[in-house]
């Protein structure tokens, strides 16, 4: 009797670990994940993991130009849902630098997105640092290796044409809205 009631508390702790399992979101994004891609998933695994989406790869004739090879990825439909930028050049081998996040089924735990203003990634991330550039802001967020982009006409326009100008978060209206923003993975 004590060993029947053993197996049976066996199986039923075996069955409640596996459904209490969590499935793996293919829109989450965290610090080293987005969705099914890692910061260790290489090139080639790209077809397996977007196997019912399409992956066009933008190959400059002069790989010695200084451009990024781009690697795009559709959903069948043909919405664009990120850009991928590997950290080697036609390396097959090769993980993922950075990942511009385009569709904005994309969320992060605190359900930051494409849709998100500045009040709402201040409100859920501690801003790490914002950098004045010609046409955008570049709001970095280290918890989570992202950096969002503001456009400057969300900017009041004092603000918009001086580079030399530290921009602090108090100069940003909380709806300005993201323009885009990525995930960085440099190993």
């Amino acid at each position: 009797m004590k060993k029947s009631f053993l197996k049976v508390l066996s199986i039923v702790i075996v069955i409640l670990f596996v459904a209490c399992k969590k499935k793996q979101n293919p829109f989450e994004i965290g610090k080293q994940h987005i969705g099914f891609l890692t910061d260790s998933t290489q090139i080639k695994d790209l077809k397996t993991i977007f196997a019912s989406d399409s992956i066009a790869q933008f190959i400059s004739g002069d790989a010695f130009a200084g451009n990024q090879n781009s690697i795009e990825v559709f959903e069948k439909g043909g919405a664009k849902l990120l850009v991928l930028t590997p950290k080697q050049e036609l390396d097959s081998t090769a993980v993922i630098k950075s990942v511009q996040i385009i569709d904005s089924r994309y969320k992060t735990s605190k359900n930051i997105s494409t849709l998100s203003t500045f009040k709402d990634i201040t409100s859920a991330y501690k801003i790490s640092k914002i950098n004045n550039l010609i046409n955008s802001i570049l709001i970095t967020v280290s918890e989570l290796n992202a950096s969002f982009a503001i456009d400057k006409k969300e900017l009041p326009s004092n603000l918009r044409f001086d580079m030399s100008l530290k921009i602090e978060a108090t100069h940003i209206p909380d709806n300005a809205k993201i323009k885009y923003f990525f995930i960085n993975w440099n190993r």
